[in-house]
């Protein structure tokens, strides 16, 4: 299983509206047939973080990863999300101890990056990011949502 959760906050002036469709599209994203389990909501951790809410999904190998990548469900849902988006980070785990996931995970993501170049320049404009679309040294894991090194 591949584990990866999202903390995050919208840019000042996003009104309730727009966060609730934003939520609303990552819900979407959280319930296409790759996703084992997944959440959406506030976030718990320390406010002086400056996170508000946060995503966790769970996705079963590889094959469903690479699946969930090219969701057109996911796709379409990262063009409403991302461009709301002021605060990213990421954490990343996985049950599977093989010791080339992280690489193989990082392949998956530079090549979504490669096909839709679009989607990189969208998640490089996120202000304030703990992920970077740099390359394999720069990206730790599990992308599912990302931006450049903060």
């Amino acid at each position: 299983m591949i584990v990866n959760i999202l903390r995050f906050s919208f840019k000042d002036g996003t009104t309730d509206e727009k966060k609730a469709e934003v939520l609303g599209a990552m819900r979407r994203t959280a319930a296409v047939e790759s996703a084992s389990f997944a959440t959406v909501g506030q976030d718990l951790g320390d406010p002086a973080e400056g996170y508000t809410h946060a995503y966790c999904v769970g996705i079963e190998d590889l094959p469903a990863l690479e699946r969930y990548m090219y969701d057109p469900v996911h796709l379409e849902g990262d063009f409403e999300i991302l461009p709301h988006l002021a605060r990213l980070s990421a954490v990343r785990l996985s049950d599977d101890m093989d010791p080339e996931l992280g690489a193989r995970v990082t392949e998956i993501f530079l090549a979504k990056l490669a096909k839709y170049p679009e989607w990189g320049e969208l998640l490089n404009s996120i202000p304030d990011s703990r992920i970077s679309t740099d390359g394999p040294t720069d990206f730790p894991v599990a992308p599912v949502f990302g931006a450049r090194a903060g």
